[in-house]
């Protein structure tokens, strides 16, 4: 749950920008046919089975064009849903229900597909000790959203940002001259608290990350047995994080290796949306 500062602070911002973006002036539609302020209530309808997430966020887009709208859920973040199921009632001058729809909707069916997606990779790794990651590959201005979703789903956040830990890809070690090099220079600059990553693509990368006494060693692409060798190498003196197009369908053959963490880019840009509808608008 976003506590009060977050969803202040962080989260209304970016929800008034996309009110902002799909009511650039007026309302033209709901202006039409609703031009006096009457009181009124909708369904909000699940259409297919899933996890559902970002309930303060569908509720924020109507509390913030009228903090008179009432949301009266009957399910919260992280609970399955079915086809069928009355998730919530939206009770308000029916020109906020029908102008903040579309927006409270695209935040909602958005992370809970996240969530429901996360949730189905999550569970393949289930016994195996190890943990799920996300990544930055996230919808630009959505990314509070998107990994709060992960979370939602069972899955763990990786660096929030570039300012939120050390991660040496292969251009930054291109910059640097090499994996030795690139984890030195972090070691120099960053401040102690933080654990230095380097992201590796061959056994090679991998001997050298262990000798500059890399925190953890991101296996990137590499196949089964390449990462089985790597990590009898590395044998304990770094934590091991395997990532690389692991999506629902592949994630399972890396279960048995023993990696600390597998990250997953597609937790966020691959995840399609969970089927939800206002629907049923009355006055009251």
């Amino acid at each position: 749950m976003f506590d009060q500062a977050t969803l202040k602070l962080k989260a209304d911002p970016l929800i008034l920008s996309a009110l902002n973006e799909d009511i650039t002036s007026e309302d033209v539609s709901t202006n039409s046919v609703m031009p006096c302020a009457k009181q009124g209530e909708v369904d909000l309808i699940c259409k297919e089975d899933g996890v559902l997430c970002g309930i303060q966020i569908f509720e924020r887009v109507f509390t913030l064009i009228d903090e008179n709208t009432e949301v009266i859920f009957y399910a919260e973040d992280g609970q399955n849903i079915k086809k069928g199921d009355l998730i919530a009632k939206v009770k308000g001058d029916i020109r906020v229900l029908l102008s903040g729809e579309r927006t409270a909707l695209n935040y909602l069916q958005r992370m809970s597909g996240i969530a429901t997606y996360t949730g189905k990779v999550a569970e393949l790794l289930e016994g195996t000790g190890t943990t799920l990651l996300d990544t930055r590959k996230t919808t630009p201005n959505n990314r509070i959203f998107e990994k709060y979703s992960v979370r939602i789903g069972g899955g763990a956040n990786h660096r929030y940002n570039l300012s939120d830990g050390v991660l040496l890809k292969d251009n930054h070690i291109g910059a640097a001259g090499g994996v030795k090099e690139a984890v030195a220079m972090a070691k120099a600059y960053a401040p102690f608290v933080r654990k230095i990553e380097v992201e590796v693509e061959n056994l090679e990368m991998v001997k050298q990350a262990v000798e500059a006494k890399a925190d953890i060693i991101m296996l990137d692409n590499m196949t089964h047995e390449e990462i089985k060798t790597a990590m009898e190498y590395i044998a304990g003196r770094a934590e091991v994080e395997v990532s690389g197009n692991v999506t629902k369908e592949n994630i399972s053959v890396l279960t048995d290796l023993g990696v600390d963490y597998i990250s997953s880019g597609a937790l966020t840009h691959s995840a399609p949306i969970l089927d939800l509808s206002l629907k049923n608008l009355h006055a009251v």
